[in-house]
Formats: structure tokens, C-alpha cells, sequence
């Protein structure tokens, strides 16, 4: 199907993925609608990089308000929504777990609750995490129906976004619209700037900005290019607007078993991408915890809707050192979007 004509809602758009998301939407014909809190201010911002409130209609706001939420989703009247608006990072979690709880979950609520009451959405997609999964010790890979569960407060957060999704789709959504959840690995790419995240403090290092420390170099995640998890939530989305009912679950989004790295390895592969010399330390002190190991299952998006890794971890690295490398010189961001965007799409994309 095209995008061209249909209207979006994207919440969240000021983050990194949902910046990314909007734009690869507005560029494909799509009207875009944004709804979501002001960007950061202190730190470099890929929806100001990307100008996007020139690109689509970008509305301030904040998802646990449930009157704004509703009247806004009414006034817009979207075929699709997109639900990205989070609380996204673990250790600001820890820090705040109500607050991650009340954007998490009850936002959650409060933006499925103006989809009910809506008469133009035919299609949500919601985007929880790998994280949602119980955590387990054996490293096996997560899949769709393994229990949900979280030690920790995201954890927790992103498991009960899930099963409140699961709450308004069988119980209000029988006759539409149709809603997914789709669960992502770690994602990299260009125009990430958020505090206490990875590929950001490397950047910052490998800019001479500050050293590089990593509080567990050895805990293994499932690594993917940020342009891999939207691609499949496009094609969850458009599968739900042509009315495939069988879509209208859970999906797991992750690289193939050579995707799931360490920390450390991917720091390797920046850095060489970078033409450096890994250089980090280990943090000192007590560190919350995390899983160790944290492997996904993602064969259901590939049986089902055709969804395989297009960029392997060594591209994804490439790639996201080059974007960074070519806006610290001055490139503007959308250029680098589109050729990471082409390049993806591109027959040659693995390259």
C-alpha cells in the first residue's frame, strides 16, 4: 500500500525514534500529526536537526493528560496511530519508577482509551520493548507468548503496556480497529542524543567530549539499525489498514543470532568504523541491575509479515559512525536520513 494521503498520528515525535519515524512518513506522502512533549532543550535533538515541525503538524503535549489525548485524537482524526511516547531510558527509571509508570502505562490507557471513542482509526501500533519479557537466567531468546514480567521498574513499565494493550484489544477493539505491539531490540543509529545511552556517549567520546565508561561491557543484547524496527512497524501498520485481523497481535523485532553482541563489540565496531582504537573504561561502584543476557526471538515478524534484518550489526555501525561523523562536519540531518533511509529500501541495502 502507499502512505500518500493517509493521516498519522505519531506520539512521541520528538524522540529519537519517533523523529525518524515522522520524517520517513512525511517523506513517503503521509499527513503527519505529532503529539508529544517538548524536546529536549540541553542536549542536540533530532527533530530540531530535522526541522520537523515544518515537515508535519507537531502538537505539544502530554499523553497522561486524558482529556487533551481525547479531544486531540478527535479533532485530528487519524487513520493510524503510532504510540511511541515513553519514558524510555532503565537508569531514569530507577530514578523516577512513578513517573516512568504513569507514561508508560497509564498514557498508554489514556491514548487507547481516545482511540475507543474514535471513528476514523482503523490501525494502532503500539511500541513496547524487549524488555517487557520475565526475566529468565538460561539466555534463551524471548518469544511472543513467553511471560511477561520486570525486576526492574522500565521492565515492568513496558510488561504492563503490553498487557494493558492486550486489555483494550479484546475487550473494546473485537470490531476495530485492529492494534499490534511490536517489541524491539536495542536500536542505534544517527541522530540519538539521549542521555545515558550508548552510541550517544561514544559519539561524545570519540568527539573528545568526555571518555567513554560502560557500566556492563559484557551484557549481550539483540543490536539492530533504528530503520529495522520502523520498517516493520510500517508494515505491521500497513497490514492492519488492509484489515488482516491476524495481524492484530504482538511482534518481536530483532537481528539474527549475529546481532546479539556485547556491549564492548559494538563499541569495537563503532570505533573501527570511526577510524579508532576502542578506548573505555568500566564504571566504578554498585550498577543497577540488568539482565546479562538478553536474546529475542523475532522468526513470528518473519514468518508472518516477511520482516528479516536488512542491515547487519557491521553496516549498522558504519552507517550510524558516518552519520554522526558527517553532522559533527556540518551535514544537514535530513540528507543523512534520507541516504540512511534510501540505503535501507536500496536492493544493496546489506552493504
Amino acid at each position: 500500500m502507499t502512505w500518500s494521503g493517509k493521516r498519522v498520528l505519531v506520539t512521541g515525535h520528538t524522540g529519537f525514534k519517533g523523529a525518524w519515524l515522522a520524517w520517513w512518513l512525511s517523506r513517503s506522502g503521509a499527513a503527519v500529526t505529532g503529539y508529544a512533549l517538548p524536546a529536549d532543550e540541553g542536549r542536540p535533538n533530532l527533530f530540531r536537526a530535522l526541522r520537523l515541525d515544518a515537515a508535519i503538524e507537531s502538537a505539544l503535549g502530554d499523553v497522561r493528560d486524558r482529556s487533551a489525548v481525547r479531544r486531540f485524537v478527535e479533532r485530528v482524526k487519524p487513520d493510524a496511530v503510532f504510540h511511541l511516547a515513553a519514558q524510555a531510558l532503565v537508569r531514569a527509571a530507577y530514578a523516577d519508577p512513578a513517573g516512568t509508570f504513569e507514561t508508560n502505562v497509564a498514557g498508554t490507557a489514556a491514548l487507547l482509551d481516545a482511540v475507543r471513542t474514535s471513528d476514523s482509526v482503523r490501525a494502532v501500533v503500539v511500541v513496547t520493548s524487549d524488555k517487557c519479557y520475565l526475566p529468565r537466567s538460561s539466555g534463551a531468546p524471548y518469544r511472543e507468548d513467553d511471560p511477561l514480567g520486570g525486576y526492574d521498574p522500565y521492565g515492568a513499565s513496558k510488561a504492563a503496556q503490553e498487557i494493558v494493550a492486550a486489555a483494550y484489544r479484546s475487550s473494546y477493539f473485537a470490531a476495530g480497529p485492529l492494534l499490534a505491539t511490536v517489541r524491539a531490540g536495542n536500536v542505534i543509529g544517527g541522530g540519538d542524543w539521549s542521555a545515558d545511552r550508548l552510541v550517544p556517549d561514544a559519539i561524545d567520546a570519540l568527539l573528545g567530549k568526555a571518555p567513554l565508561v560502560l557500566r556492563y561491557p559484557d551484557a549481550v543484547r539483540p543490536w539492530q539499525h533504528v530503520l529495522e524496527p520502523l520498517h516493520a512497524y510500517l508494515v505491521v501498520a500497513e497490514r492492519l489498514l488492509g484489515g488482516d485481523a491476524e495481524v492484530a497481535s504482538a511482534f518481536n523485532v530483532g537481528p539474527g543470532e549475529s546481532g546479539h553482541r556485547t556491549v564492548a563489540e559494538v563499541i569495537d565496531l563503532l570505533y573501527a568504523a570511526w577510524g579508532r582504537a576502542p578506548a573505555w573504561e568500566r564504571a566504578a561502584g554498585i550498577q543497577p541491575a540488568e539482565a546479562p543476557v538478553l536474546r529475542l526471538d523475532a522468526g513470528k515478524a518473519a514468518r508472518a509479515l516477511s520482516i528479516v534484518p536488512r542491515f547487519g550489526l557491521e553496516v549498522a555501525c558504519r552507517r550510524t559512525a558516518e552519520w554522526y561523523r558527517a553532522w559533527s562536519q556540518g551535514a544537514d540531518a535530513r540528507a543523512l536520513c534520507d541516504a540512511d533511509i534510501d540505503a535501507f529500501a536500496g536492493p544493496a541495502c546489506n552493504a
